[in-house]
């Protein structure tokens, strides 16, 4: 038995594209190329579908445009700016500009002067009812059901609505760029009526400038008129308030208050110097009464520091001592004197002093009051002068408002339809046509999960592709065997004849013997494959041995006639010898082996030293001994049996079977370090591949051979 355990194939790492994440743009185009029978077809589709619309279907629209310009900061005649200025021309201003072009209300002046509420092009109610509509079907249906609904007169102010919205739509407004320039461009169904709503929507915006204006100065004026005349009043009030003050108050001027002010500060001044002099005379008073009490007349006299008592002491005795004492009083008197002058001259300062302050502070409250009054006439003065001003300007201005755009090119009577543009539309609809097409094909090609062609599934698998097998072409399984003896030169049979090359030499140094066929799931033709595969080996002349290892499906039953047969399980429980239980099937040219129904889990069979020696003995009895096993990812069988043989193939439906399943199928022998041999992809449909656009990768080797 040949050694199948390995860690993996060697190119399982291989590459899905030859650079890694990039993208194969040989591969995308030859994938386009395999399409182009789908994208001519969408093309087609869609050149008709164009074809239809813009010489049937379309209806033909007229385009046509006025030009207006918008006076940028225009000058008025008596420079009214706050009524009548300009406008900016920013861009806020422009784009404002555009909205006021295509607004409702301007819209509807629009449609009551050129009376588009009668236009069946606008107004939908006007247009002639299909023969068949949605509609006319839910009511014909509430009829029968006795619920039908009562037809109301439609509604003018909905339809007015219905018109503006219908006319709003057919209407654009662009702004020339780096410009004042506006184009209003409408597009309609006759070349005169898109010109004149055109014009017109340019005349009524040129008018709704000046209307907005004169507006404007009226209000401005009424309101000005009722402003001058409350002004005036107030004025008059102020002005009456100023006189009646002045007449009720001994208010001085202010030059007047200001001399009060300095004559305050000098008797605040002469009060200091009369505190000085109230001092120092209390001083000489206190020095002289010092003196005198000493007795010393020369004391005293230097302190009086008086002519009379010196030339008095020069010659004073003590008979006549009497002179100089009464000189002294009368010093003291008069000293006494001055005491009393200085507090007098003090105390009468100080009462000069509040007087004045009192007087300062009442004439200063009512020259505040005063200006305030003054102030304030002034100010209404002011305000009503600006007013009168205003008014009289604003008075000026009527009848002279002049419009912020004028019109600088009118619309022209279209001579042909702006659309549709026939040969843009075919060329558009040839080149989406080929878009959709090619987006379908690589779209498919993308949400693809199966298997295709052998080298996609070598690709994915990293394992060799040693056989493909087309759908033979039999509705019973029991006549696979027929189809291949009568047809020896169909692709089917050259197919498995090419395997059975493919799995002899696969190991030339140790040649398979004992051959495993299993798959991924059920259906997907590993059955045919190995009683195909027996049979053209049974025709070389080999001794060939069939058996049967899907103890729970036992689905040889459908390929032979096979009632009540004991099989392999017989002969491991020794209940038969191998030669009772064995069919030689002549179609097939060589021994079979069933499986029987038993209660025995068929995997602790197929792991028994039983059945390997069983498969010992018939390696010296058989050249080749081929054994169907069931789906690897239905039973663990096929992992156990795969144990015990020389090869395993492992068959792929195509286009059936997911990449998801056969990744998982070939991932569990490698759990177990068991090798497949190759694959085989199986059931192919020369219909499809040529659908899918591989006829040249099976199409030439199918029509080889005889069907």
């Amino acid at each position: 038995m040949n050694d199948l355990r390995t860690a993996g194939p060697a190119n399982r790492d291989a590459p899905v594209t030859a650079d890694g994440d990039e993208i194969d743009l040989a591969e995308l185009m030859r994938t386009i190329w395999r399409g182009k029978f789908w994208i001519i077809l969408c093309v087609l589709i869609a050149f008709v579908i164009g074809f239809y619309y813009a010489f049937v279907k379309a209806v033909p629209v007229y385009t046509s445009s006025s030009v207006v310009m918008l006076e940028s900061r225009q000058e008025q005649v008596a420079d009214l700016e706050s009524v009548m200025s300009g406008l900016s021309g920013d861009q806020a201003s422009i784009n404002t500009e555009v909205e006021v072009i295509r607004s409702r209300g301007l819209v509807k002046k629009l449609v009551r002067q050129l009376d588009l509420i009668e236009d069946p092009e606008f107004n939908p109610q006007l247009r002639p009812e299909p023969a068949f509509s949605l509609g006319k079907a839910i009511g014909a249906l509430r009829g029968l059901l006795g619920s039908a609904p009562v037809e109301e007169a439609p509604d003018p102010q909905q339809t007015l609505n219905t018109v503006i919205g219908n006319v709003v739509n057919a209407i654009s407004v662009s702004n020339v760029r780096q410009s004042y320039v506006f184009e209003i461009t409408a597009v309609t169904e006759g070349p005169r009526k898109s010109a004149n709503i055109a014009n017109t929507l340019a005349e009524l915006y040129i008018q709704e400038q000046l209307d907005v204006k004169f507006a404007a100065t009226e209000k401005a004026t009424e309101w000005l008129s009722e402003r001058v005349s409350e002004l005036q009043v107030e004025l008059e009030e102020a002005v009456a308030a100023v006189k009646d003050f002045n007449a009720g108050t001994d208010l001085i001027s202010p030059e007047a208050l200001g001399a009060l002010n300095r004559q305050l500060k000098e008797t605040r001044d002469r009060l200091r110097e009369a505190r000085e002099n109230l001092g120092a005379a209390e001083v000489r008073l206190l020095e002289l009464e010092t003196a005198r009490d000493t007795g010393d007349p020369e004391a005293i006299a230097d302190v009086a520091n008086d002519s009379a008592l010196t030339r008095i002491l020069r010659i004073m005795t003590d008979e006549n001592r009497g002179a100089f004492d009464a000189r002294v009083d009368q010093i003291l008197d008069r000293a006494q004197l001055e005491v009393t002058r200085a507090e007098s001259q003090i105390e009468a300062l100080e009462n000069s002093i509040a007087t004045q302050e009192e007087q300062i502070e009442e004439q200063s409250a009512d020259l505040v009051t005063l200006q305030q009054l003054e102030r304030e006439a002034e100010a209404s003065r002011l305000i009503y002068e600006h007013f009168l001003s205003r008014l009289k300007e604003t008075s000026i201005q009527q009848g002279i408002q002049q419009a912020d755009s004028r019109l600088l090119s009118e619309a022209v009577v279209p001579v042909g339809p702006s659309a549709p543009r026939k040969r843009l539309i075919l060329a558009m609809s040839i080149i989406l046509g080929g878009l959709f097409g090619t987006a379908l094909v690589l779209g498919r090609e993308f949400a693809q999960n199966t298997f295709r062609v052998a080298d996609e599934l070598e690709t994915k698998t990293g394992y060799t592709v040693l056989g493909q097998i087309p759908a033979i072409p039999a509705r019973r399984r029991k006549n696979v065997l027929k189809y291949l003896e009568d047809k020896p030169t169909s692709a089917a049979a050259e197919a498995i004849r090419n395997l059975r090359t493919s799995v002899l030499l696969s190991d030339l140094d140790n040649p398979p013997q004992i051959i495993m066929s299993t798959s991924s799931v059920p259906g997907e033709g590993k059955t045919t494959q190995s009683i195909a595969l027996a049979q053209n080996l049974g025709n070389m002349g080999k001794k060939v041995l069939l058996v049967e290892g899907d103890m729970r499906r036992r689905i040889f039953a459908e390929y032979f006639e096979i009632k009540n047969q004991k099989g392999l399980m017989s002969v491991l429980a020794g209940d038969v010898s191998f030669d009772t239980a064995v069919i030689h099937e002549k179609s097939l040219k060589a021994d079979l082996l069933v499986a029987e129904k038993t209660s025995t889990n068929a995997a602790d069979v197929y792991s028994s030293d039983r059945f390997r020696s069983f498969l010992d003995e018939m390696r010296g009895k058989y050249d080749y001994i081929i054994i169907d096993t069931p789906p690897v990812l239905a039973v663990p069988d096929a992992r156990v049996i795969g144990q015990w043989v020389d090869a395993i193939l492992y068959t792929v439906k195509w286009d059936s079977t997911s990449q998801r399943q056969v990744r998982e199928g070939l991932k569990s022998f490698e759990s177990v370090n068991l090798r497949i041999a190759g694959l085989v992809l199986a059931q192919i449909s020369a219909r499809g591949m040529k659908r899918y656009g591989y006829g040249d990768s099976y199409g030439a080797y199918n029509s080889y051979y005889d069907n």
